[in-house]
């Protein structure tokens, strides 16, 4: 026994009874041992045998012996300030940002972008960076045509089909793209390419309710990163696998191309009637603008890869929902719009009554002349009929929602509204007429006018839908701004400002001629039958225009080429100072105000 106990006291011990001993897990030292008892007739007992009462005052009052080679004593670090095991940096990497909502609104995907699109946007950017550069004309039309076919083409290798209404953005786009073919007044151009665009982008996402209409119109600038990457992986990967047939393609192009160019040189050379034809057609594609080519390309570029991106995985613009409000009672509701029907009424009333006769005693008793009176309601009206559209979209907002009972009551509530308001609508149009009858007709009180009528057209499209369903509501107002903005531009509003100045000189009633100098190649048809020297005085400005440029057929409208037919067929005659004479007689700004007067276009 006193051999073991000896052996027991004398050898080294484990790291389990130096840690059962000092109650730690690490950096802790094996407790001093206990004397063995007298008579020997055990081992020694260790601190881990003391007694249970006699452990914590073993603890406090024996200091702890360091071990031997130990380092400095370094301070224990708290567990909330520890690091936890791994790369912090590494798991935050690799955990995927949560998807935008462009991602959870488009579709999936699209696959690898084919050789027929890719070829259909390089034909894009190519024709833009050659035709685009010297003014707008049939040139749009030609461009957008690749790009329509890039974006068929997308479509059809993501397993999408043409639909009715994807048809009708479509040709609607491509119609109103014929404006600046037709067309050389720069207003309806920019009205009709910017509607161009809007159905453009409603035909590649297909959208029908009122978020995916308002939003779809814009929907293509958001796919324009998206489509660059798209196009750029799609080029990458074709060249790994095919650059025998590349350098094929680049061989062929470049032979065909001087052929081309010596050949074409040769012919022009040798008969000038070829040369003026191959000029006409070549496009005049000088270094001075090379960045601003270089732009073009880049836009067409850019817009033909966005457009094929949105038709092979278009967003869904019309999963955004809008809430509908909190339904109100029929009293709370009703209560308001009935007030407002018969405040309608009594405006009505009292305009059937002018009408009939009282038109003379209202202007007696205002001391406002016919026209002063015409153009001071119908701005006010014009925003009563704004503001009435807005009032009936608040109003289906907060509509009752009980049932049969309440769906009645909002039809026949809103209906004697929208009714009532067309009223106002032909009211109002009646003033602009009279106003246009006393002083002649100007950009701006055409454009009013017609924003009227669309009001008006908007108005019946809302009781149709009271009628019918609203379903196809926000498509049919919006095939509604398309037809409005194609009819604008092909009934040529500077022509026909210029016609009726013509009718009223005709009539004996002054014409504005400085105004009418203003007026693009559309009006010279008319202005060309006014008599000497007012002819030539209206003409003036627009024949040294016509003159100096020079745009390739490309880039001049049908407007601008009959325009200069009629010039050479009957030249301007310099009258001198007697323009100036006719018009500070002539041109008396009574009716022309500064509104009226300065246009940008």
């Amino acid at each position: 026994m006193s051999d073991q106990s000896s052996d027991a006291s004398s050898r080294p011990e484990t790291p389990a009874e130096s840690r059962d001993a000092a109650g730690t897990t690490s950096g802790s030292v094996p407790e001093p041992v206990s004397e063995a008892p007298p008579g020997g007739g055990g081992r020694a007992k260790t601190a881990g045998e003391q007694p249970a009462a006699g452990k914590e005052l073993a603890r406090a009052s024996t200091p702890p012996v360091p071990p031997q080679n130990a380092g400095p004593d370094v301070p224990k670090v708290p567990a909330y300030l520890q690091a936890p095991p791994g790369d912090v940096w590494q798991k935050r990497r690799q955990q995927p940002p949560p998807p935008g909502v462009l991602s959870r609104l488009r579709a999936a995907s699209p696959p690898a972008i084919g050789p027929g699109t890719l070829w259909s946007a390089f034909a894009t950017a190519l024709l833009s960076a050659l035709l685009l550069g010297d003014g707008l004309g049939p040139n749009l039309l030609i461009v957008a045509l690749p790009a329509a076919l890039g974006a068929f083409f997308a479509a059809r290798s993501a397993g999408r089909g043409l639909r009715p209404w994807t048809a009708v953005w479509a040709v609607g786009g491509l119609a109103l793209l014929a404006v600046p073919a037709l067309r050389a007044a720069g207003w309806p151009v920019f009205l009709a390419v910017v509607s161009a665009l809007a159905l453009g982008s409603l035909a590649l996402h297909g959208s029908r309710s009122w978020p995916g209409v308002l939003l779809g119109s814009v929907g293509l600038f958001p796919s324009a990163a998206a489509g660059v990457r798209w196009g750029w992986q799609g080029v990458r990967a074709r060249a790994d696998d095919s650059r025998g047939r590349v350098r094929t393609v680049v061989r062929s192009t470049a032979v065909a191309v001087v052929l081309l160019v010596v050949f074409g040189a040769l012919f022009a050379s040798a008969d000038a009637a070829f040369a003026d034809l191959l000029g006409s057609l070549t496009p005049d594609a000088s270094v001075g603008d090379s960045p601003w080519r270089v732009f073009l390309f880049a836009l067409g570029l850019v817009g033909a890869l966005a457009a094929a991106y949105s038709a092979a995985a278009p967003v869904r613009w019309d999963g955004i929902t809008i809430r509908p409000g909190k339904a109100r009672n029929r009293a709370e509701w009703a209560l308001p719009l009935i007030v407002l029907n018969l405040l309608f009424a009594a405006f009505i009333t009292l305009q059937l009554v002018v009408l009939l006769g009282g038109y003379d005693k209202v202007l007696e008793e205002t001391g406002l002349t016919p026209a002063a009176y015409a153009r001071q309601g119908f701005w006010q009206l014009l925003w009563a009929t704004v503001l009435t559209l807005i009032v009936i979209a608040l109003a289906l907002r907060w509509a009752p929602r009980g049932g049969a009972h309440d769906r009645t009551l909002v039809r026949s509530v809103l209906g004697v509204l929208c009714v009532l308001t067309l009223v106002v609508v032909a009211s109002a149009l009646r003033r602009m007429d009279l106003y246009v009858d006393a002083f002649g007709l100007t950009r701006l009180r055409i454009s009013v006018a017609a924003a009227e009528l669309w009001l008006g057209v908007v108005l019946v499209l809302i009781l149709a839908a009271g009628v019918l369903g609203a379903r196809l509501l926000p498509r049919a107002i919006a095939v509604s701004a398309a037809v409005g903005v194609l009819a604008f531009g092909l009934v040529s509003p500077d022509g026909l400002i210029a016609e009726q100045s013509v009718q009223r000189h005709r009539s004996d009633r002054p014409i504005d001629i400085e105004y009418l100098k203003g007026l693009s190649a559309d009006a010279v048809p008319a202005l060309d039958t006014l008599p000497e020297p007012l002819r030539s005085c209206a003409l003036e400005n627009l024949d040294r225009d016509l003159t100096v440029m020079d745009a390739p057929w490309y880039a001049s409208s049908w407007g601008e080429v009959r325009a200069r037919d009629i010039l050479e067929k009957h030249p301007v005659q310099n009258h001198g100072t007697e323009c100036y004479r006719q018009g500070q007689e002539t041109g008396e700004r009574e009716g022309y105000e500064e509104d009226d007067s300065y246009d940008p276009y």
